[in-house]
C-alpha cells in the first residue's frame, strides 16, 4: 500500500530470457510421491525440452499447483523453504487504470488504498494492525501496487501457526468482494492520495507530462496514468469509486498466488474455500484492451524542465505482441537477451573513451505496454551532445549491421548466459518465495513462462551453444526500423543549452547509414589476473568457537581471518574485511581524494587489466571484490561461488596489490561527474539534502555533498597514492567469510592469497576529524522549486552509551513512534502519504546516535504536522508504549531475526560489526533474548532519552515565492 503507483511504461531491459509462458491450466492436486518417483518424474520433465520442437507451449511447473474455479478465479501454489516458515500471498486483480471511465481517472488507485481502509471483516486499519501484531510490517510485508493494467495486493506472513494463514487468506478474500467503502473513510483517504500524487510531482513527471501523448499516442495509455488527476481524486462522487469495483473487481479477472513454508494441499483447501464460491456477475462488462496504434515514420518529443537533474534520449521502436508462449518464442528471448547485451557492452567502452558522446547508454527489446512490445535505444549525455548521443547510438547499430559482432564477443555472452544459468539451478532450493511469487504473477499478467529452472537451464543448454553470429547480427536491421518509432528528449532548461530540433535529429539519424565505418576491436585479452601467484604464508595460530561454528585464523603477516560454513545456500561465500583507518587519516587538503580513492581506482583497473579488460577476462566467473574506504577504516567486500573461489581470491589479491592509475580514464572519469552533476544546484532535493547535511554537520568541509566543482579537487596521484596507503599493510586486517566452503578447502587460499599480502605492522588507528551535530535546536528553511510540494525532516541528536540493550530500546521505540505517527499524520489527518522514523547509532568516532523523523505534505500544512509530531512525541514520553505495542514490537523484531539470520549477508555484517566492536560474536546468539526482555519502560525512557526536544535539527523545503 506503500504502492508506488507503477509509472506507465517500465523501463525496458535487455531481453528478458524468461519472457512468455503458457496459459496456466488445471490439475488435481496428486497424492505425495516417493523422493525416486519424483526424481524419475523430473527428469522425464526436463528431457522434454531438450527434443520438443518449437512449436510446442512452454510448459508450467509441475511443482507449481494451478487450476481455475468454476467462477473464473485462477491460483498457483508452490511449496517452497525459503524462507523459512514464512508464505508470499498475492491477490492478483486484472484491471488498472486503463479500463477507468473519463470521470474515474486515478480510481483503480484508489480502489486499492481502500482496500486498507475498512472490510467486511477487517473494520478501518484492522488489515494493517493484524499484521502487524504477527510481526509483519506495513511496507515490507503489507503492500500493493496499481498500474495501467493490474492490481496487486501483497502480504508475507509467518507459517508457523495455521490460523495466521487462514486469517491472511481472509483478508484477501474481502479484498476481492468485501471492500466496505466507508463514505468518510473515502474522503479521508483523499488527502493520502493527493500526498502521493504530489510526492510523484517533479521535474521528471513534467517532461513525462510532455512526452507521453507522443510516446503513447491515440491511446488510453498516454491518458490514464494510474495515479489520476488531482480535481477528480479532489471532488469524485462515492459511487463512482464503488462503481468501479463492483464493475472490476470480480473473480473471472482474478488470480491468487500461495508460495512458501506450507503444505501445498491444506493451502489449495484454503484457496477454495475462500475464493471458489465468490458470485460472478450476471452481466459482467468485456475486459477492454488499449491498443497503442502504429504509425508511420519517426515522432519526436523533446521536453525541457530548469529542475531537470541532466540530460537523455531514448528511441523506441513500437512492435507488433508476439505469443510468447513457445520453445521457439522461447529460443528467439535468448537471441535478443544475447544482442541487447553485446550491443550494450559496446555502448560501455565507448563512454569510457575520451570525448565519449554519451555518459553511459544501453539497448533492450521487451514488454512496451500490454499491447505492445519494444525495441530500445538509450542514452544518458551531456546535455550539450545530445544530437551526438543520438548519432552514437545509430552508428553504433549501423556498425552491428554492416560487420556483425566479434566471434569473442559473442562466447563470452554466451559464457556469461549459461554460468547464469547454471547457478540458478545449483541455488533452485534457495529461491525467495517473494520473486517466485512474483514470477507466477506475471504468468497470469504477462504470459511469461514458469517451468522452472531445471527446463528452462535445459532449454538454455540446448539453444545457447547452437546460437551463431548470424542469429545475432540479423537483428540488427529490425532494432530500430524507420517506421513506428519515437524519439524522446530530456534536458534541463537554462541558458547555454541548446536542444536540436526535430529535424536536426532526423538527420542525424538518417546520416549514420552513411558513415564511414570500420569493424569493432575487440580489445580482450588472454593474460591470467596474477603472474606469478604469490608464495604463500602460514597460519600461525587457530582458535575454535564452537557455539557459532566459527574458526578463527591469525596469519604469518598478522592479519585475522574468521570463517564460519553455513548451509543457508548451496553456492555462495560472502566476504567483509575491515581496518582501521579511512579517510580520517587524510589531510583537509587531500580528503577529496581520499574520500574518491576507490572510484577512481576502480576505474583505473589493476594489474594488467584496464577496467573494461578485467571485465572481460571474468567473462563466465562469479567473483566480485569491492574495496571501500570510509571515514574511519578501510576493506573490501565481496561474494563468489565456491567453484569460482581460486579467481575471487586472486581478485582479493590483485585489488590490494596492483592498484593502476590511468590518466585518460581519469579525465572521463571527472568529465562525466561534471557533466552529471552540472544542474543538481537547480534539484529541490539537493538543495534540501544540503541544508540538512550542512545543519547536522555544522558546515564541516568533510561533510559536504560532492558537486561539479568539488570534481575539481579529485587528483588521480593523490587518490592512487591513497589506497595504496590504505591497502599496504595487512596486518591490521580482518577478513570474515561466511558461506558455502569448509575451512579445510578455504585454507590453502587464504595462506596463499591473504597470509602473503604485504604488512609493515604499522601501529594506528582512525581519528576524529571533528564532526559534531549542534547541541541546541537548528532549524532551517529552504525555498527551491516549483511544485507545491514540501518535506521535512527532523532530526535528534546526542551521546550514546553502545550497549546491546540500548540498541535493542531506541530500535524498538523507533518502529513504535513511526506506528504513530503513520496512524495520526496520515490516517487520521490525511496530510500526508508516507512518515519514516529511522534510529541509527555509532560507536566510531565517538559514541552517539541519530533519530530522524521525516514526511512531505502540502506546503500549507507542514507547520502544523510539524507541530503534531511533537505532540505526539510528547505523549509518548509521558505514558511509553501500550501493552499492544509492546507484544506487536517484540514480535516484529522477533520476525524480523528470524529472516534475517537465513541470510549471508546478514551473517557476515553482524560478524564484522561485533568483530570491530570489540564486542563477543556469540552475542548474535542472544539477540532475540533482549527483543523479548524488552518493557515498556525501557521503550518509554528510550523515547525521554532519544528525542529531546531542546537539541534538534529541522529542515523544511518549501516551493519558491513567485
Amino acid at each position: 500500500m506503500i504502492d508506488r503507483a507503477r509509472t506507465p511504461v517500465a523501463v525496458l531491459l535487455s531481453a528478458v530470457i524468461a519472457g512468455a509462458t503458457l496459459v496456466a491450466h488445471g490439475r488435481p492436486d496428486q497424492a505425495a510421491t516417493r523422493p525416486d518417483q519424483a526424481a524419475a518424474g523430473q527428469q522425464v520433465y526436463v528431457a522434454g525440452a531438450r527434443t520438443a520442437p518449437l512449436t510446442t507451449t512452454v510448459p508450467v511447473d509441475p511443482d507449481i499447483a494451478t487450476g481455475r474455479f468454476d467462477n473464473g478465479l485462477r491460483y498457483y501454489i508452490r511449496a517452497n523453504r525459503r524462507p523459512e516458515q514464512r508464505a508470499e500471498l498475492r491477490l492478483a486483480v486484472n484491471v488498472g487504470s486503463i479500463v477507468e471511465a473519463d470521470d474515474q481517472r486515478g480510481l483503480a488507485h484508489f480502489v486499492e488504498h481502500m482496500a486498507f481502509n475498512g472490510t467486511k471483516h477487517f473494520p478501518k486499519q484492522d488489515i494493517v494492525s493484524f499484521m502487524e501484531s504477527i510481526g509483519m510490517q506495513f511496507g515490507p510485508s503489507v503492500n500493493a501496487y496499481t498500474s495501467f493494467d493490474e492490481t496487486v495486493y501483497m502480504l508475507e506472513v509467518p507459517t508457523d501457526r495455521p490460523e495466521v494463514l487462514d486469517r491472511a487468506m481472509l483478508i484477501l478474500e474481502d479484498w476481492a468482494h468485501d471492500v466496505s467503502f466507508d463514505d468518510a473513510e473515502i474522503d479521508k483517504e483523499r488527502g493520502v492520495v493527493i500526498e502521493e500524487w504530489r510526492l510523484g510531482r517533479g521535474a521528471d513527471a513534467r517532461m513525462r507530462d510532455q512526452q507521453f501523448p507522443t510516446l503513447l499516442k491515440d491511446s488510453r495509455y498516454a491518458e490514464r496514468l494510474p495515479i489520476g488527476t488531482k480535481d477528480i481524486l479532489e471532488t469524485f462522487p462515492h459511487d463512482r469509486l464503488r462503481q468501479f469495483y463492483r464493475d472490476w473487481y470480480r473473480p473471472d479477472l482474478m488470480a491468487v498466488v500461495a508460495v512458501g513454508d506450507f503444505d501445498v494441499a491444506a493451502v489449495r483447501g484454503l484457496v477454495e474455500q475462500h475464493f471458489g464460491s465468490l458470485p460472478m456477475p450476471a452481466s459482467p462488462k468485456p475486459r477492454p484492451e488499449a491498443e497503442v496504434p502504429d504509425q508511420p515514420g519517426t515522432l519526436f518529443a523533446v521536453a525541457t524542465d530548469p529542475e531537470a537533474a541532466g540530460a537523455s534520449v531514448q528511441v523506441y521502436s513500437k512492435m507488433a505482441l508476439r505469443d510468447p508462449t513457445s520453445i521457439g518464442a522461447y529460443r528467439q528471448s535468448l537471441v535478443e537477451g544475447l544482442f541487447g547485451g553485446m550491443l550494450s557492452a559496446r555502448f560501455g567502452e565507448l563512454s569510457r573513451k575520451p570525448d565519449a558522446p554519451f555518459l553511459g547508454a544501453s539497448a533492450g527489446r521487451g514488454l512496451f505496454v500490454r499491447t505492445k512490445e519494444a525495441s530500445t535505444l538509450g542514452a544518458i549525455v551531456r546535455p550539450e551532445d545530445i544530437g551526438r548521443g543520438l548519432e552514437a547510438l545509430f552508428v553504433e547499430a549501423e556498425r552491428v549491421a554492416r560487420f556483425g559482432f566479434t566471434a569473442a564477443e559473442l562466447d563470452r555472452a554466451k559464457t556469461n548466459i549459461l554460468r547464469s544459468f547454471e547457478r540458478a539451478v545449483t541455488e533452485k532450493a534457495n529461491r525467495q518465495s517473494a520473486a517466485l511469487a512474483d514470477e507466477y504473477l506475471r504468468h497470469f499478467t504477462q504470459r511469461e513462462p514458469i517451468p522452472g529452472i531445471d527446463y528452462e537451464y535445459a532449454l538454455a543448454q540446448r539453444f545457447v551453444p547452437a546460437i551463431t553470429l548470424a542469429d545475432v547480427n540479423g537483428l540488427a536491421r529490425e532494432w530500430a526500423p524507420e517506421g513506428n518509432r519515437v524519439v524522446l528528449v530530456s534536458a534541463p532548461a537554462k541558458p547555454g543549452i541548446t536542444v536540436p530540433t526535430e529535424a536536426e535529429l532526423a538527420k542525424l539519424m538518417a546520416d549514420a547509414a552513411d558513415k564511414e565505418l570500420t569493424p569493432w576491436v575487440d580489445s580482450a585479452t588472454n593474460l591470467p589476473l596474477l603472474d606469478p601467484v604469490p608464495a604463500a604464508g602460514t597460519i600461525v595460530a587457530r582458535r575454535a568457537m564452537p557455539a557459532l561454528g566459527l574458526t578463527e585464523w591469525t596469519l604469518s603477516n598478522g592479519a585475522t581471518v574468521y570463517l564460519m560454513p553455513t548451509d543457508i545456500k548451496q553456492d555462495e561465500v560472502v566476504l567483509r574485511a575491515f581496518s582501521p583507518g579511512g579517510t580520517s587519516l587524510a589531510s583537509d587538503a587531500d580528503f577529496v581524494p581520499a574520500a574518491t580513492a576507490t572510484q577512481v581506482v576502480g576505474a583505473s583497473g589493476f594489474g594488467a587489466f584496464n577496467g573494461i579488460d578485467l571485465g572481460k577476462a571474468l567473462a563466465g566467473k562469479v567473483a566480485a571484490v569491492q574495496p571501500f574506504i570510509d571515514e574511519t577504516s578501510e576493506g573490501v567486500s565481496g561474494s563468489a561461488s565456491t567453484k569460482d573461489l581460486e579467481t575471487f581470491f586472486q581478485l582479493l589479491y590483485l585489488k590490494f596489490t596492483q592498484p593502476r592509475a590511468d590518466a585518460e580514464i581519469f579525465g572521463v572519469m571527472t568529465s562525466q561527474a561534471k557533466a552529471a552533476l552540472a544542474n543538481q544546484g537547480a534539484q529541490p532535493g539537493f538543495a534540501f539534502q544540503e541544508a540538512l547535511t550542512g545543519a547536522l554537520s555544522q558546515n564541516h568541509p568533510r561533510a559536504r555533498l560532492l558537486t561539479a566543482a568539488m570534481v575539481d579537487e579529485m587528483d588521480l596521484q593523490r587518490s592512487v597514492a591513497f589506497y595504496k596507503d590504505r591497502f599496504s599493510d595487512a596486518s591490521d586486517f580482518t577478513f570474515v567469510f561466511v558461506g558455502t566452503f569448509t575451512p579445510d578447502q578455504i585454507e590453502p587460499l587464504v595462506t596463499r592469497y591473504l597470509a602473503s599480502l604485504p604488512a609493515t605492522h604499522r601501529d594506528e588507528t582512525w581519528r576524529d576529524v571533528g564532526i559534531h551535530a549542534p547541541e541546541g535546536v537548528v532549524t532551517r528553511r529552504v525555498e527551491k522549486g516549483v511544485e507545491p510540494q514540501s518535506r521535512t525532516s527532523i532530526v535528534f541528536t546526542g551521546p550514546f552509551a553502545y550497549t546491546q540493550e540500548n540498541r535493542v530500546a531506541i530500535r524498538a521505540m523507533a518502529l513504535v513512534l513511526q506506528t504513530r505517527l503513520r496512524e495520526r499524520l496520515r490516517e487520521d489527518l490525511g496530510g500526508t502519504y508516507s512518515v519514516g522514523v529511522n534510529a541509527s547509532y555509532e560507536r566510531i568516532p565517538r559514541q552517539e546516535y541519530a533519530v530522524s523523523i521525516g514526511f512531505g505534505s502540502g506546503p500549507e500544512r507542514t507547520d502544523a504536522l510539524a507541530d503534531t509530531v511533537f505532540e505526539q512525541i510528547k505523549a509518548f514520553q509521558a505514558d511509553g508504549p501500550t501493552p499492544a505495542e509492546l507484544a506487536t514490537v517484540r514480535e516484529t523484531l522477533m520476525r524480523e531475526l528470524e529472516t534475517s539470520m537465513q541470510s549471508n549477508g546478514y551473517l557476515v555484517a553482524q560478524l564484522a560489526y561485533r568483530i570491530e566492536s570489540g564486542e563477543p560474536v556469540e552475542g548474535l546468539l542472544k539477540v532475540g533474548d533482549y527483543y523479548q526482555a524488552l518493557t515498556a519502560a525501557a521503550i518509554r525512557q528510550a523515547a525521554v532519552d532519544y528525542l529531546n526536544a531542546d537539541r534538534y535539527v529541522r529542515v523544511s523545503l518549501f516551493p519558491e515565492k513567485r
